[in-house]
């Protein structure tokens, strides 16, 4: 399984429900990925995923 680098646009699910995110952190087991923003609060909205539960989107 080919692991995410910075910029990566990735597909995960999460609550039964599937994401498509960008990555913006690269971890030992993890990725930081941010699938959204939130205009209210003015900040993105992110997620740790586990290399396991997502795959590279094209």
């Amino acid at each position: 399984m080919a692991t995410a680098k910075v910029g990566d646009n990735i597909s995960f699910n999460r609550d039964g429900n599937s994401y498509e995110g960008i990555v913006t952190v690269v971890r030992e087991n993890s990725v930081i990925v941010q699938y959204g923003y939130n205009k209210e609060k003015d900040e993105p909205i992110t997620t740790i995923v586990n290399h396991k539960n997502y795959k590279i989107a094209k």
